[in-house]
Protein backbone atom coordinates (compact mmCIF):
# COMPACT_ATOMS: atom_id res chain seq x y z
CA UNK A 1 0.00 0.00 0.00
CA UNK A 2 2.55 2.29 0.91
CA UNK A 3 4.28 1.72 -2.18
CA UNK A 4 1.58 2.72 -4.47
CA UNK A 5 1.16 5.88 -3.03
CA UNK A 6 4.70 6.36 -3.33
CA UNK A 7 4.46 5.60 -6.86
CA UNK A 8 1.13 7.66 -6.74
CA UNK A 9 3.08 10.58 -5.76
CA UNK A 10 6.25 10.16 -8.26
CA UNK A 11 3.67 10.47 -11.25
CA UNK A 12 1.70 12.62 -10.68
CA UNK A 13 2.49 16.05 -11.25
CA UNK A 14 1.60 18.67 -8.28
CA UNK A 15 -1.17 20.68 -8.52
CA UNK A 16 0.55 24.46 -8.79
CA UNK A 17 1.82 22.55 -12.38
CA UNK A 18 -1.07 24.09 -14.37
CA UNK A 19 -0.36 27.71 -13.00
CA UNK A 20 3.07 27.05 -14.07
CA UNK A 21 2.81 25.92 -17.50
CA UNK A 22 1.09 29.62 -17.97
CA UNK A 23 4.26 30.93 -18.57
CA UNK A 24 5.34 28.37 -21.08
CA UNK A 25 2.12 29.76 -23.22
CA UNK A 26 3.02 32.50 -24.73
CA UNK A 27 5.93 31.04 -26.41
CA UNK A 28 3.46 28.21 -27.76
CA UNK A 29 0.95 30.92 -29.50
CA UNK A 30 4.44 32.97 -30.57
CA UNK A 31 5.65 29.96 -32.62
CA UNK A 32 2.18 29.13 -33.84
CA UNK A 33 1.67 33.08 -35.18
CA UNK A 34 5.14 32.62 -36.28
CA UNK A 35 4.40 29.54 -38.46
CA UNK A 36 1.23 30.67 -39.61
CA UNK A 37 2.53 34.09 -40.86
CA UNK A 38 5.56 32.45 -42.30
CA UNK A 39 4.13 29.51 -44.05
CA UNK A 40 1.38 31.46 -46.46
CA UNK A 41 4.39 32.91 -47.67
CA UNK A 42 4.90 30.05 -50.50
CA UNK A 43 2.17 31.35 -51.84
CA UNK A 44 0.44 35.14 -52.62
CA UNK A 45 -1.99 36.16 -49.85
CA UNK A 46 -4.51 37.10 -52.92
CA UNK A 47 -4.61 33.51 -53.79
CA UNK A 48 -4.29 31.65 -50.81
CA UNK A 49 -7.71 34.35 -49.38
CA UNK A 50 -9.28 32.97 -52.73
CA UNK A 51 -9.43 29.70 -51.72
CA UNK A 52 -10.41 30.23 -47.96
CA UNK A 53 -13.89 32.16 -49.87
CA UNK A 54 -14.46 29.22 -51.95
CA UNK A 55 -14.09 26.35 -49.29
CA UNK A 56 -16.93 23.97 -49.54
CA UNK A 57 -18.88 24.32 -45.72
CA UNK A 58 -20.47 21.03 -45.49
CA UNK A 59 -16.52 19.64 -46.17
CA UNK A 60 -15.49 21.66 -43.44
CA UNK A 61 -18.67 20.61 -41.01
CA UNK A 62 -17.37 17.16 -41.52
CA UNK A 63 -13.64 17.76 -40.91
CA UNK A 64 -15.10 19.13 -37.45
CA UNK A 65 -16.75 15.87 -36.56
CA UNK A 66 -14.14 13.85 -37.60
CA UNK A 67 -11.92 15.43 -35.35
CA UNK A 68 -14.80 14.93 -32.65
CA UNK A 69 -15.17 11.27 -33.40
CA UNK A 70 -11.35 10.78 -33.20
CA UNK A 71 -11.06 11.90 -29.73
CA UNK A 72 -13.99 9.66 -29.51
CA UNK A 73 -11.68 6.90 -30.46
CA UNK A 74 -8.75 8.05 -28.16
CA UNK A 75 -11.53 7.63 -25.23
CA UNK A 76 -11.86 4.53 -26.39
CA UNK A 77 -8.91 3.77 -26.35
CA UNK A 78 -8.21 4.68 -23.10
CA UNK A 79 -11.77 2.69 -22.11
CA UNK A 80 -10.38 -0.74 -23.95
CA UNK A 81 -7.11 -0.72 -21.67
CA UNK A 82 -8.00 -0.47 -18.40
CA UNK A 83 -10.54 -2.86 -19.38
CA UNK A 84 -7.70 -4.98 -19.74
CA UNK A 85 -7.34 -5.49 -16.28
CA UNK A 86 -11.22 -5.81 -15.09
CA UNK A 87 -11.27 -1.81 -14.39
CA UNK A 88 -14.50 0.28 -15.93
CA UNK A 89 -14.03 4.08 -17.60
CA UNK A 90 -16.53 5.55 -19.52
CA UNK A 91 -15.42 7.03 -22.88
CA UNK A 92 -16.72 10.07 -22.95
CA UNK A 93 -14.11 10.94 -19.46
CA UNK A 94 -11.17 8.69 -21.46
CA UNK A 95 -11.64 11.78 -24.23
CA UNK A 96 -12.00 14.35 -21.93
CA UNK A 97 -8.55 13.03 -20.39
CA UNK A 98 -6.94 12.60 -23.14
CA UNK A 99 -7.78 16.06 -24.64
CA UNK A 100 -6.60 17.58 -21.15
CA UNK A 101 -3.45 15.37 -20.86
CA UNK A 102 -2.15 16.25 -24.24
CA UNK A 103 -2.27 19.93 -23.71
CA UNK A 104 -0.28 19.27 -20.34
CA UNK A 105 2.16 17.29 -22.19
CA UNK A 106 2.77 19.87 -24.58
CA UNK A 107 4.39 22.30 -22.06
CA UNK A 108 5.64 19.97 -19.29
CA UNK A 109 7.72 16.84 -19.88
CA UNK A 110 6.27 15.70 -23.63
CA UNK A 111 4.76 12.18 -23.44
CA UNK A 112 6.18 11.80 -19.78
CA UNK A 113 4.08 14.77 -18.81
CA UNK A 114 1.02 13.05 -20.70
CA UNK A 115 1.44 10.12 -18.89
CA UNK A 116 1.48 11.71 -15.57
CA UNK A 117 -1.15 13.54 -16.05
CA UNK A 118 -3.15 10.55 -17.56
CA UNK A 119 -2.63 8.38 -14.66
CA UNK A 120 -3.03 11.00 -12.17
CA UNK A 121 -6.92 11.51 -13.36
CA UNK A 122 -7.55 8.27 -14.53
CA UNK A 123 -6.49 7.04 -10.49
CA UNK A 124 -8.47 10.07 -9.02
CA UNK A 125 -11.43 8.15 -11.29
CA UNK A 126 -11.20 4.98 -9.04
CA UNK A 127 -9.39 3.12 -11.53
CA UNK A 128 -6.03 0.98 -9.63
CA UNK A 129 -3.10 1.72 -9.90
CA UNK A 130 -1.75 -0.89 -12.62
CA UNK A 131 -4.93 0.23 -14.99
CA UNK A 132 -3.67 3.72 -14.29
CA UNK A 133 -0.41 2.96 -14.82
CA UNK A 134 -0.63 1.17 -18.35
CA UNK A 135 -3.30 4.48 -19.71
CA UNK A 136 -0.31 6.39 -18.86
CA UNK A 137 1.86 4.38 -21.45
CA UNK A 138 0.35 2.24 -23.78
CA UNK A 139 -1.73 4.98 -25.79
CA UNK A 140 1.71 6.75 -26.69
CA UNK A 141 3.04 3.43 -27.88
CA UNK A 142 -0.14 2.48 -30.16
CA UNK A 143 -0.61 5.50 -31.17
CA UNK A 144 3.29 5.97 -32.46
CA UNK A 145 2.93 2.85 -33.78
CA UNK A 146 1.14 3.43 -36.31
CA UNK A 147 2.77 6.69 -37.04
CA UNK A 148 5.57 4.80 -37.83
CA UNK A 149 3.88 2.57 -40.09
CA UNK A 150 2.14 5.41 -41.88
CA UNK A 151 5.73 6.92 -42.24
CA UNK A 152 7.65 4.21 -43.76
CA UNK A 153 4.71 3.67 -46.12
CA UNK A 154 4.93 6.98 -47.13
CA UNK A 155 8.71 6.77 -47.51
CA UNK A 156 8.58 3.84 -49.77
CA UNK A 157 5.97 5.86 -52.09
CA UNK A 158 8.38 8.22 -52.28
CA UNK A 159 11.38 6.11 -53.39
CA UNK A 160 9.28 4.55 -55.63
CA UNK A 161 7.98 8.07 -56.95
CA UNK A 162 11.98 8.86 -57.09
CA UNK A 163 10.26 12.05 -55.26
CA UNK A 164 13.10 12.17 -52.66
CA UNK A 165 16.60 13.85 -52.97
CA UNK A 166 19.80 12.08 -51.72
CA UNK A 167 19.65 13.83 -48.19
CA UNK A 168 16.00 13.38 -47.54
CA UNK A 169 16.35 9.80 -48.24
CA UNK A 170 19.17 10.12 -45.67
CA UNK A 171 17.50 12.13 -43.29
CA UNK A 172 14.50 9.54 -43.83
CA UNK A 173 16.29 6.23 -43.33
CA UNK A 174 18.57 7.65 -40.39
CA UNK A 175 15.54 8.36 -38.40
CA UNK A 176 13.98 4.47 -39.28
CA UNK A 177 17.36 3.08 -38.35
CA UNK A 178 17.12 4.95 -34.56
CA UNK A 179 13.63 3.96 -34.29
CA UNK A 180 14.16 0.24 -35.12
CA UNK A 181 17.75 0.45 -32.75
CA UNK A 182 15.20 1.48 -30.09
CA UNK A 183 12.69 -1.50 -31.05
CA UNK A 184 15.45 -3.66 -30.61
CA UNK A 185 16.70 -2.27 -27.19
CA UNK A 186 13.53 -2.58 -25.84
CA UNK A 187 13.22 -6.67 -26.98
CA UNK A 188 16.63 -6.95 -25.01
CA UNK A 189 15.38 -5.07 -22.21
CA UNK A 190 12.67 -7.17 -21.87
CA UNK A 191 14.92 -10.02 -20.95
CA UNK A 192 17.02 -8.20 -19.52
CA UNK A 193 14.87 -5.98 -17.12
CA UNK A 194 17.46 -4.93 -14.30
CA UNK A 195 20.33 -3.99 -16.83
CA UNK A 196 18.21 -2.10 -19.38
CA UNK A 197 16.36 -0.22 -16.36
CA UNK A 198 20.16 1.02 -14.94
CA UNK A 199 21.39 1.89 -18.50
CA UNK A 200 17.83 3.84 -18.79
CA UNK A 201 18.79 5.88 -15.55
CA UNK A 202 22.32 6.21 -16.22
CA UNK A 203 21.03 7.95 -19.35
CA UNK A 204 18.48 10.27 -17.69
CA UNK A 205 21.30 10.90 -15.44
CA UNK A 206 23.48 12.24 -18.08
CA UNK A 207 20.82 14.14 -19.56
CA UNK A 208 19.71 15.96 -16.47
CA UNK A 209 23.43 16.74 -15.35
CA UNK A 210 23.74 18.20 -19.15
CA UNK A 211 20.68 20.43 -18.78
CA UNK A 212 21.13 21.14 -15.47
CA UNK A 213 18.29 19.87 -14.00
CA UNK A 214 17.55 17.85 -10.70
CA UNK A 215 17.37 14.55 -11.41
CA UNK A 216 15.60 11.56 -9.05
CA UNK A 217 15.74 8.04 -10.42
CA UNK A 218 12.97 6.44 -8.44
CA UNK A 219 10.84 8.67 -11.32
CA UNK A 220 12.34 6.77 -14.25
CA UNK A 221 12.40 2.84 -12.46
CA UNK A 222 8.69 3.33 -12.27
CA UNK A 223 8.50 4.77 -15.74
CA UNK A 224 10.53 1.89 -17.25
CA UNK A 225 8.39 -0.76 -15.42
CA UNK A 226 5.23 0.38 -16.53
CA UNK A 227 6.23 0.14 -20.02
CA UNK A 228 7.11 -3.49 -18.86
CA UNK A 229 4.05 -4.24 -17.41
CA UNK A 230 2.44 -2.35 -20.61
CA UNK A 231 4.06 -4.89 -22.88
CA UNK A 232 3.31 -7.59 -20.45
CA UNK A 233 -0.61 -7.06 -21.25
CA UNK A 234 0.03 -6.72 -24.97
CA UNK A 235 1.79 -10.62 -24.88
CA UNK A 236 -1.21 -12.09 -23.00
CA UNK A 237 -3.55 -10.99 -25.86
CA UNK A 238 -4.77 -7.30 -24.63
CA UNK A 239 -3.75 -5.21 -27.50
CA UNK A 240 -6.85 -5.95 -30.27
CA UNK A 241 -9.04 -3.22 -28.60
CA UNK A 242 -6.86 -0.82 -27.58
CA UNK A 243 -5.37 -1.27 -31.54
CA UNK A 244 -8.77 -0.36 -32.78
CA UNK A 245 -9.10 2.79 -30.72
CA UNK A 246 -5.71 4.20 -32.28
CA UNK A 247 -6.76 3.40 -35.60
CA UNK A 248 -9.44 4.75 -35.08
CA UNK A 249 -7.48 7.94 -33.51
CA UNK A 250 -5.55 8.30 -36.56
CA UNK A 251 -7.73 7.60 -39.11
CA UNK A 252 -10.53 10.11 -38.13
CA UNK A 253 -7.57 12.83 -37.83
CA UNK A 254 -6.59 11.88 -41.25
CA UNK A 255 -9.59 12.16 -42.36
CA UNK A 256 -10.21 15.45 -41.05
CA UNK A 257 -6.96 16.43 -43.26
CA UNK A 258 -8.77 14.59 -46.31
CA UNK A 259 -12.19 16.70 -46.08
CA UNK A 260 -10.10 20.07 -46.02
CA UNK A 261 -8.51 19.19 -49.15
CA UNK A 262 -12.19 18.59 -50.70
CA UNK A 263 -13.30 21.76 -48.97
CA UNK A 264 -10.83 23.44 -51.07
CA UNK A 265 -11.85 22.13 -53.95
CA UNK A 266 -8.44 19.75 -54.43
CA UNK A 267 -9.33 16.06 -53.85
CA UNK A 268 -6.52 14.09 -53.79
CA UNK A 269 -5.84 9.76 -53.51
CA UNK A 270 -5.44 8.22 -50.64
CA UNK A 271 -1.60 7.74 -51.38
CA UNK A 272 -1.01 11.30 -51.99
CA UNK A 273 -2.96 11.75 -48.24
CA UNK A 274 -0.89 9.52 -47.11
CA UNK A 275 2.58 10.30 -47.93
CA UNK A 276 1.86 14.31 -46.80
CA UNK A 277 0.33 12.70 -43.31
CA UNK A 278 2.99 10.29 -41.92
CA UNK A 279 5.98 11.79 -42.49
CA UNK A 280 5.35 14.83 -41.53
CA UNK A 281 3.43 13.84 -37.59
CA UNK A 282 5.85 11.15 -36.88
CA UNK A 283 8.96 14.41 -37.73
CA UNK A 284 6.82 16.17 -35.21
CA UNK A 285 6.78 13.81 -32.77
CA UNK A 286 10.44 13.09 -32.85
CA UNK A 287 11.00 17.22 -32.61
CA UNK A 288 10.22 16.91 -28.79
CA UNK A 289 12.03 19.95 -28.03
CA UNK A 290 9.30 22.01 -30.28
CA UNK A 291 5.59 21.50 -28.59
CA UNK A 292 3.56 19.53 -30.96
CA UNK A 293 5.91 19.66 -33.43
CA UNK A 294 4.90 23.36 -34.28
CA UNK A 295 6.87 24.29 -37.69
CA UNK A 296 8.30 20.96 -38.31
CA UNK A 297 4.79 19.54 -39.10
CA UNK A 298 3.80 22.44 -41.30
CA UNK A 299 6.71 22.85 -43.17
CA UNK A 300 7.17 19.18 -44.00
CA UNK A 301 3.15 18.85 -44.94
CA UNK A 302 4.14 21.88 -47.13
CA UNK A 303 6.81 20.43 -48.88
CA UNK A 304 5.88 17.19 -49.35
CA UNK A 305 2.14 18.10 -50.89
CA UNK A 306 3.82 20.84 -53.05
CA UNK A 307 6.37 18.52 -54.60
CA UNK A 308 3.37 16.02 -55.29
CA UNK A 309 1.47 18.49 -57.19
CA UNK A 310 -0.76 20.43 -54.85
CA UNK A 311 -0.79 23.82 -55.61
CA UNK A 312 0.84 25.55 -53.01
CA UNK A 313 -2.13 28.11 -52.19
CA UNK A 314 -4.40 25.02 -51.63
CA UNK A 315 -1.54 23.44 -49.67
CA UNK A 316 -0.81 26.33 -47.59
CA UNK A 317 -4.80 26.64 -46.72
CA UNK A 318 -5.12 22.96 -46.39
CA UNK A 319 -2.28 22.28 -43.83
CA UNK A 320 -3.17 25.52 -41.41
CA UNK A 321 -6.73 24.34 -41.41
CA UNK A 322 -6.22 20.99 -40.13
CA UNK A 323 -3.90 22.15 -37.72
CA UNK A 324 -6.23 25.03 -36.54
CA UNK A 325 -9.20 22.10 -35.89
CA UNK A 326 -6.55 18.76 -34.90
CA UNK A 327 -4.10 21.00 -32.60
CA UNK A 328 -4.92 24.51 -31.95
CA UNK A 329 -8.37 24.30 -31.00
CA UNK A 330 -7.83 20.51 -29.05
CA UNK A 331 -4.96 22.09 -27.35
CA UNK A 332 -6.60 25.48 -25.94
CA UNK A 333 -9.61 23.26 -25.00
CA UNK A 334 -7.09 21.25 -22.57
CA UNK A 335 -6.11 23.95 -20.70
CA UNK A 336 -9.22 24.69 -18.79
CA UNK A 337 -10.68 20.86 -18.92
CA UNK A 338 -6.88 20.25 -17.31
CA UNK A 339 -7.88 22.91 -14.40
CA UNK A 340 -11.39 21.19 -14.03
CA UNK A 341 -9.85 17.79 -13.59
CA UNK A 342 -7.45 18.35 -11.31
CA UNK A 343 -10.10 20.02 -9.52
CA UNK A 344 -12.58 17.51 -9.11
Amino acid sequence: MGAEKQNSRSLAFPPPLILRTGRYIPTLIFLGLAVNLILPQLASVEESLQVIKTMVLWAVLLAALAQIIRYMGSGYLLHSIVANVNQKLSVFRGALITLAAASIGLLAGGPLGNGAATYRWVRKLGVNAEASGLAGTLPTLFNNTILVVLGVAGIVQLLAAQELSSAQCFAFLLILAGLFLGLAAVSWGKHHREGFTAAVVREAAFFSRTLRRPYTPHTTEIAVRQMFAALDVLESGGWKRPALGAVLTTGFDMLTLYFFFIAAGNQVSPSVLLVGYGLPLLFGRLAFLLPGGVGIVESTMAALYTGLGVPGPIAVVVILSYRIFSFWIPTFIGFPLAAYLQRK
